[in-house]
Order: structure tokens, then sequence, then C-alpha cells
């Protein structure tokens, strides 16, 4: 990913891709463009479908994913898996539009390659409203605006994150034995407000932040990858033993509460902005259907399975992220502090987007003499403001389900089925597939206001 490529004029965030399309436009309305329509070309060290389904598993499993039993919670603990059920469904399927789409206008104008904001500036441009065609520029600026909310409200659940799970464990320290056993009292010992820690973290994670090689970011990012898979490993075996009598939850929760679930929900399904650049970095994009249908699978079992068996094992107790409801013990209170390293450095990954969005055309207006302070500032700056937006809403429930209403709502549900319309309505589209986006973007939309107003 370089800077230049983020400079281009034809592309401006960070979906970066290398493949050319090749062939007809596509036909029909409900899949994938043909394979032979979109092939890589000159590049011979893209990566594999083994590597594609990784990286499609980790943009989609994070602290979202901790969320989900009180989630469930929220929801019900029949209508809870449901609802993960129906939002898993919906959200592959924009998945896919948004790839069907992004073929149809390389194929339409021999594009090299299309990222998120320039498929919905040329669908705007394919639509009979003059108005839209004259502003669709606007489309490509609105994307990059909730590229960058996104990102950053991620950093923003991660420095709360961290901050809750450091601070159970330094409270719980003196009383922490190898003894397990739920049953027994743990004394906590007085300790500073969780706001105070994520001050204290603040100078690391700065530090953190000013690493801008992508190469060495991804030694850290697996390092994070294994500690959070041993982290998963460690709670499963814990949740699924003595599970109390579930016929005391409800199953379906107060109205009130559900807007609450739609945000943590769609947060944690939030993945669509990785899709294209996956797809478009492999050797063989013709595969990613099957990926993109096999991983969203696995990541939706996985989903349903944590929440339902996280709120069976803890009832009404559970809270905002699960590791809080695990003993403290050593071994769980390892599980804490492996899934906060992990998610340490997972924050740097997550904030290169926004700061390679924002950073390099404003360091381009100063001299290059002045370019490293100016982009070192930045950073701090943008670091900065998570951590202040983190400290405002210290509450991680409503920081996730916040984040997932305003904005992973907007990117997973409300603009693919719109995108599919002007890109398709022109050319003509069948009043059922035309019905289906509409009620999917007045869901997204709906979800939007409700779970915002209620976060």
């Amino acid at each position: 990913m370089s800077t230049r490529r983020l400079r281009s004029e034809d592309y401006n965030d960070y979906s970066s891709t290398d493949v050319t399309p090749e062939g007809s436009p596509p036909d029909g309305m409900n899949g994938f463009t043909h394979p032979e329509s979109y092939q890589r070309f000159g590049e011979t060290n893209g990566t594999t479908w083994y590597q594609t389904l990784i990286h499609l598993l980790k943009g989609n499993i994070g602290t979202g994913l901790l969320g989900l039993p009180l989630a469930v919670k929220n929801a019900g603990i029949l209508l809870g898996p449901l609802s993960l059920l129906v939002m898993g469904v919906v959200a592959v399927h924009c998945m896919g539009i948004l790839v069907k789409c992004a073929h149809h206008f390389c194929n339409r104008f021999q594009k090299q390659f299309l990222d998120y904001g320039g498929a919905v500036m040329y669908g705007l441009e394919a639509t009979p409203s003059a108005w839209l065609r004259t502003h669709a520029i606007w489309g490509r600026r609105v994307v990059g605006l909730f590229l960058i909310i996104t990102q950053l409200g991620f950093c923003c659940v991660y420095f709360v994150f961290l901050a809750d799970n450091i601070r159970q464990v330094v409270s719980a320290a003196n009383g922490t034995t190898n003894d397990c056993s739920p049953n027994r009292t743990v004394v906590m010992t007085p300790t500073m407000d969780s706001r105070l820690y994520m001050l204290s973290l603040l100078p690391f994670v700065v530090l953190l932040t000013f690493i801008q090689n992508l190469k060495v970011l991804s030694i850290f990012s697996m390092l994070a990858n294994v500690a959070m898979l041993g982290s998963l490993v460690v709670i499963y075996q814990y949740i699924v033993r003595d599970i109390p009598d579930p016929r005391n939850l409800p199953l379906a929760a107060a109205w009130k509460t559900y807007p609450l679930f739609f945000g943590t929900a769609i947060f944690a399904f939030e993945g669509i902005g990785v899709v294209l650049p996956l797809e478009n970095k492999m050797k063989n994009p013709r595969q990613f259907p099957i990926i993109l249908y096999v991983g969203m699978t696995i990541v939706t079992i996985l989903y349903i399975s944590l929440s339902v068996l996280g709120y069976l094992r803890f009832g009404a107790d559970i809270q905002a992220s699960i590791t809080l409801n695990l003993p403290n013990c050593w071994l769980y209170q390892a599980v804490k502090l492996l899934f906060s390293f992990g998610i340490f450095f997972t924050y740097a990954v997550q904030f290169y987007v926004p700061a390679e969005i924002i950073i390099p055309p404003l360091v381009a207006r100063v001299s290059e003499r002045w370019g490293w302070l100016v982009n070192l500032l930045l950073r701090v700056a943008l670091v900065c403001v998570t951590c202040v937006l983190a400290i405002l809403i210290p509450r991680l429930d409503l920081v996730i389900s916040l984040v997932g209403s305003i904005s992973s709502s907007a990117l997973a549900l409300i603009f693919p089925p719109l995108l599919e319309i002007a890109t398709y309505y022109a050319e003509g589209m069948h009043p059922l597939v035309i019905t289906k986006d509409i009620a999917i973007s007045l869901f997204g939309f709906v979800g939007f206001v409700v779970g915002t107003y209620e976060a």
C-alpha cells in the first residue's frame, strides 16, 4: 500500500487492488459476475484462497464478538440468535452486491481496480437523475467519511476494552490464585477509574501508531491473532461447562433494548470494507465467491455459538465483554491479558486506514522539511481524539452499539442495496429486486436512527 496510490485521482481510500477486468458486462442481478470477466494480470504473488480466507475471518472477528452475549441479552435467548442469523445472511448478500457492482463498472470502464467509494461514485453517475450524476463525487467522499468514522470508532472501542480488562486484572491481583472455581469470592482491591487507565495507555498507543510500515505491523498483527485465538479457545472451554437452567431467560427482551442489540450485532458483522481489497489481491479472484460464503458462514456460526453459550452461562450477569465475566484466577487473568495484548496491537492496524486517508493530503500542503513532524503531530492528534471520545463514553457496550449504529449500518446495509439500484436501474430491474433493496436499506436506516438514539 503506497501513499502515491492513496493520493491518485482514481483511488482515495485503502482498498488497494491489482486486477483488470476482461470480457463483457455481467448479465443477471442475483449473484457475482461471470468468473471469466474478472481476472488478475501481470502479478504472480497475489494471495491464495487460504490466505484470503484467513484475512476475511480476521476482518470480521474482534471486540464485537466478545460483546455479542450481552447483545443477545438485549434481544432475548430466542430472538437474539435468529436475528443474528438473519443479519448474517443480509450482510453477506450486501457484500456480494458490492463485489458485483464493482465488477460491473470495472468491465464497463476498463478499470484496473475499483474501491468502495469508486463503485458508489460510478453508481451515481449511472443513475437517470442529472443532479445525482453532477454530484457523484460526493458518493466517494461520503463513503470515505464513514470508513474513517468506522475505523476510528473501532479505535475508541479498543481504548475502553483495554481499560476495563486491565483495571479488572489489577483490582483482583492480590486475590488471584490457581483456584478457578466460579464460587470463590475474591476481594477486589480499590483501583483508579477506567478513564485514568485510558490516559495511562495513551502514550504507549501513540508510540505504537508511529510505526508506519505495514510489513512491521503485519508481524504484530500475527502475534495478535495467535493471542486472540488462544484466548477464544480457553473462553469456549469455560462457558460450555456448568450451564444453568435456561428456562428463566426471556425468549424475547423488551423492544426498548433491541436497538442496542442491532448496533452491537452490525458492529460485529461490519467487514464489508475488506471485501474488495481481499478479492482484488487474490491470485485467482474467481474463487472469491466461495471463500466469501464459506468464511462468513464460519463467522456467523462463531457469533451465534459464543453469544448464545455466553448468555446461557452467565444469564442476567453478562457484562459488556464476556472476558469481564471470567473468574479471577491466573488462567483467566492470563486470557484477559492475552486478548488485551492482541487488541492493543490491532489498534495500529485499524488506525492505519484513517491515517492513510487523512494524513497524506495534509502533509502534502507543507514543505518536505516539516512533513515528518506534521505527520507525527497528526497521528498524535488522531489518537488523542479516539482516547477523549472513549473517556467521554466509558461504557464498552454503548460505544460498540453507537459505532455500529452510526457507521457500520450505513456501510454494511444502507449503501450496497442503493448502489445496486443505481447501477442497474437504467438497464432494467425486476420490481422484486428493487423492493428487496429498498427493504434492506430501510431496515439499515431504521437501525441507524433508533440504534444511535438509544445508544
